[in-house]
């Protein structure tokens, strides 16, 4: 590699994707000019970890700056350390394509001067979304993006008894944990009928109910903001369904591309309204990259332009971007949007297609749900996990996964995201050589074990029911018979409403009780007998069986004590 001399690289943007770039560049070329400019003078912090600053799991605000030698990340560590330059406090105001200029405004005197640039990287990130609402604008109302805006709602948490989040993506739910364990009430108003509306399925997100509401988050779904009231302070926040007192109001509907820079230099913005990018990640002018929230990536499964704003997903493309500046060619792989959110004593995962993703690319999606412990279940300390897997029915090719429990969710989220990657199909999962031992694993992990029914599905053997679907029926009044076929004590610690009590093992000698002619739902705790009792039924000629997915253990609907 012969990396070209005394080149000027400016990188407009001083946080995840800039720094990487900067940093990554310095290492493979340590002639290059490289300047990172950026508006704040907190720059190279770390904004997922905002939420925990918020909930007192740490006290110094600072230590998103901080690397874990403890050195903090400001213009001397980047000057001395990373040996480029980084200036903060200074906007970039428009960018001169033809003289190859970025023009800046330093935002302490308010002088303008121009940086020339051979080579330039956007990496000017994403603005949060708020709602164009009556009252947006009272103190007390505001998003969290930045160390400002945490500082600021630490100060008013530490007087406030009641705070409304408006939205139930992954800030608004980690945030509703962080303002409980404040000591505040908290109230979540989510406009569509369900949290993580882009992350999970509406069943799989229902467990997520359960646990905001035992946890004490007056959850409200289906339910817009129509304003905000106050008389210069945030008071309320009012809907057509109630008024909810506020002390605070955390806006968390989103967040859109920051492409306003590239919007008036003429740079092509693509279909998700983020600056197109190659493989490359050079965008429609080739002296010019962009990386991070203010990029689109595409998904790996459809082919199709995503924006997935992600932190993870920032930092990979920082890198590619630098190596291609120091010379290389290096693609930019794409996406699989794999991510993970603690909400109170839940761990939940996504990664790949959902089954509606699927169909609308024209496949033919079939998914289930399993329950099982994370670790071998007669191991002290195992919990609960509920994954559901999707696959083409006709290729049988691993479509994605979500994964919801209290136990360890990112192990098999990572291993189908790498399973994806490298386009296993679901017989090609189930059989994948993972490590056993009973504190990390039963002798069929979790994933083999939902991997296994998966394909017990797609081979014919399998006939089942979602929660939400058996839900569904229930409310439309349909006759069926909810069959519990476990152990008469344990019906009588939990069961399902409605149901019948025949444990699994006189189930054969008590068929002829049974109706012929409505559907049969047989279940246990985590339906791996309500499998076997559905083989039972269906082998001694019941024709309308299916077995509950998951069990009890993936039920999130009421349950009787």
């Amino acid at each position: 590699m012969n990396p070209s001399s005394c080149r000027r690289i400016v990188v407009i943007g001083g946080v995840a994707a800039g720094m990487k770039t900067a940093c990554r560049l310095r290492r493979l070329d340590a002639t290059a000019e490289i300047t990172v400019i950026d508006r704040s003078r907190d720059i190279s912090y770390g904004a997922c970890p905002l939420p925990y600053y918020i909930a007192g799991l740490y006290d110094d605000l600072s230590e998103v700056r901080r690397t874990p030698a403890g050195a903090l990340r400001d213009e001397g560590f980047f000057a001395n350390i990373k040996g480029f330059t980084a200036l903060t406090g200074c906007e970039a105001l428009r960018i001169d394509r033809d003289q190859h200029q970025v023009w800046l405004r330093r935002l302490d005197d308010g002088s303008e001067q121009a940086l020339a640039y051979d080579q330039l990287v956007l990496a000017t990130g994403n603005e949060p979304l708020v709602p164009p609402l009556p009252g947006n604008d009272l103190d007390g109302v505001l998003p969290l993006k930045t160390m400002e805006q945490a500082a600021r709602i630490d100060k008013l948490v530490a007087t406030a008894h009641s705070a409304v989040i408006v939205g139930g993506g992954l800030i608004g739910l980690e945030m509703a944990e962080a303002l409980r364990l404040r000591g505040l009430q908290v109230t979540l108003l989510e406009m569509k009928d369900q949290v993580l509306a882009t992350a999970l399925d509406f069943g799989m997100a229902s467990l997520v109910h359960r646990e905001l509401r035992a946890k004490g988050v007056n959850l409200r779904l289906a339910e817009p903001v129509r304003r905000f009231e106050g008389q210069g302070r945030v008071e309320a926040v009012i809907t057509d369904q109630g008024r909810y007192p506020a002390d605070l109001v955390l806006i968390a509907i989103g967040v859109r591309p920051a492409v306003q820079l590239a919007r008036a230099a003429g740079l092509e913005l693509g279909p998700t309204g983020a600056i197109a990018v190659n493989e490359q990640m050079q965008t429609s002018d080739p002296a010019i990259y962009a990386a991070g929230d203010c990029a689109e990536a595409t998904d790996r499964l459809s082919g199709k332009k995503v924006y997935v704003p992600l932190g993870s997903t920032a930092n990979k493309q920082g890198r590619v971007v630098a190596n291609n500046l120091a010379g290389q060619t290096e693609a930019f792989a794409g996406i699989l949007g794999s991510l993970a959110v603690k909400v109170f004593d839940l761990n939940i995962g996504r990664t790949g297609l959902s089954a509606e993703d699927a169909q609308l690319i024209g496949l033919e999606p079939v998914s289930l749900v399993t329950a099982s412990p994370d670790i071998a279940h007669l191991y002290p300390g195992n919990k609960p996990i509920v994954i559901k897997l999707t696959a083409d029915r006709a290729s049988r090719r691993l479509l994605g996964a979500q994964v919801v429990g209290s136990g360890v969710v990112d192990k098999r989220v990572d291993v189908v995201a790498t399973a994806l990657t490298f386009g296993a199909t679901i017989d090609q999962l189930a059989n994948i050589d993972l490590c056993y031992a009973p504190p990390y694993a039963g002798a069929m992990d979790a994933l083999h074990q939902a991997a296994n029914a998966l394909r017990n599905k797609l081979d014919g053997l399998a006939d089942s029911l979602s929660a939400a679907a058996v839900q569904e029926k229930l409310a439309s009044g349909e006759e069926l018979l909810l069959l519990d076929v476990r152990s008469p004590a344990e019906y009588d610690e939990v069961r399902l409403p409605g149901a019948t009590l025949l444990p699994l093992g006189v189930l054969r000698h008590k068929l002829a009780e049974l109706p012929q002619d409505r559907l049969i739902v047989p279940f246990c705790k985590v339906s791996l007998r309500g499998f076997e009792a559905q083989l039972i039924l269906q082998q001694a000629g019941f024709t309308n069986v299916r077995y509950l997915e998951g069990g009890i253990a993936a039920w999130p609907y009421e349950l009787e004590r």
